[in-house]
């Protein structure tokens, strides 16, 4: 009987490698959600600190009035003459900021009781995300307006249309837990650490854009260029959202949606029947396998804890570099630059490395990400000078991870019918400490 000369012998053909045709095709049909982050991001940063300028001018000039000479000087930072007028500016401002923040938070914050809810009920994430833009883009244009009567409104006007448009279209919260709910929809448990940090770093990545644009910007086309073209940017942002975001085909088969009615009162009766704010509550206290409800509580307090701090210090850093470092708006635009970017570094190297190559778990991330903040927030409190502000920002670069792995812990302890619950949770816990602020 004839016997082969090498049984079994392996095939020595290897598996032929896409070619960049192929890889470029790969990556445009997992490309969903993140393009719409990053143009999200890019213009909310590019407006900031003509936003926050623009009510430092309104303050000084329409409600002191102090006069151009003066107004002049604080807007450009040029020497320290009139630190008087300054502070006296800047706590007219920050005395206005809490009660926008107030606003900013609290109207989101009730809105997502529902709002998650119903999203899991649907299976509808795209308008949970494209909602916040259309906020953001009126906010803009409320601020082109405020701009061209300068004078006829005070800043109170300005600031006070500042925070009602995105608050009433959901804001941040709604937009963060549409992206994140859609992002868990579409991923497995094994993958949905590396999608989240993905999407993290369009965030992240857009707002150095934003921020380097800034100033610059803000210098030679003034306040009507930087929000024209923030304008413009949200309105790409919903374009491309509207036509190339799907709701997920599993959330909507899933989900029955036979009780929702079409008309409008009908719509507005399931949307905000209190049961629903029942089921977002509880979420975070199922019991469940892996020590399911622990976890989840032990998440919420962590998310509290680092995120009202975080906003606390947001909040008062563009004043604390102007008024230590006597900063004028293009310097701070470049510090803020190189903190989104070592921030964008860190986050990179952890989802790519640590997480991905590594297998850390998410817990690890996160313990790195918070001992690398207490180091840089001592060393920023300290700083006697620009340089050592600078070195304060390198040691906290892997702080950026923090979300990632929160974010990530949380998807992974809930079905996927509670997604939209469970991302509520987190936002809120995120935002409520402000109100504190």
């Amino acid at each position: 009987m004839a016997t082969e000369e090498h049984p079994l012998k392996p095939t020595t053909e290897k598996p032929k490698k896409p070619n960049w045709k192929q890889k470029i095709i790969e990556i445009k049909q997992n490309i969903t959600v993140e393009p719409v982050l990053a143009c999200y991001v890019v213009p909310s940063v590019l407006s900031r600190l003509a936003t926050q300028n623009l009510n430092l001018d309104k303050a000084c000039r329409v409600n002191k009035n102090y006069g151009d000479k003066v107004c002049d000087a604080l807007i450009a930072r040029q020497g320290n003459q009139y630190l008087e007028e300054e502070l006296a500016v800047q706590e007219l401002i920050a005395g206005m900021e809490s009660w926008k923040n107030v606003l900013l938070t609290a109207i989101p914050s009730f809105l997502i009781l529902f709002l998650g809810a119903w999203s899991d009920r649907t299976g509808k994430r795209k308008v949970c995300i494209l909602l916040p833009i259309i906020g953001e883009l009126l906010m803009c244009l409320s601020n082109i307006v405020n701009a061209y009567y300068f004078y006829e409104l005070p800043v109170q006007v300005t600031m006070f249309f500042e925070a009602f448009f995105p608050a009433i279209t959901g804001g941040w919260i709604s937009m963060y837990m549409g992206a994140f709910s859609y992002i868990s929809d579409a991923s497995d448990e094994e993958s949905r650490t590396f999608r989240v940090g993905v999407a993290n770093l369009c965030l992240t990545a857009g707002t150095p854009i934003g921020s380097v644009l800034s100033g610059v910007l803000l210098k030679h086309v003034g306040y009507y260029g930087v929000f024209t073209l923030s304008c413009l940017l949200y309105l790409f942002s919903i374009i491309y959202g509207f036509f190339y975001i799907q709701d997920p085909k599993t959330a909507a088969i899933k989900n029955d949606t036979k009780d929702e009615s079409s008309d409008l009162r009908g719509f507005l009766k399931s949307f905000f029947d209190i049961k629903h704010v029942r089921e977002t509550l509880t979420v975070a206290f199922k019991k469940g396998p892996n020590h399911r409800r622990t976890k989840s509580i032990l998440v919420l307090a962590s998310i509290s804890f680092i995120y009202g701090s975080a906003y606390g210090e947001f909040t008062v850093r563009y004043l604390f570099c102007r008024y230590r470092f006597n900063w004028d708006a293009l310097k701070y635009s470049f510090y803020n630059t190189f903190y989104i970017v070592t921030h964008l570094v860190g986050a990179f190297v952890s989802i790519s490395l640590f997480s991905r190559r590594f297998k850390w778990d998410d817990s690890v991330l996160g313990l790195i990400s918070n001992f690398s903040k207490i180091i840089g927030s001592l060393t920023t409190g300290f700083a006697r000078n620009s340089t050592e502000l600078y070195i304060a920002v390198a040691i906290e670069t892997f702080n950026a991870t923090s979300f990632t792995a929160l974010r990530s812990i949380s998807s992974k302890l809930v079905a996927s019918d509670e997604l939209g619950g469970s991302s509520s949770s987190i936002r809120r816990m995120r935002e409520d400490p402000t109100l504190k602020q």
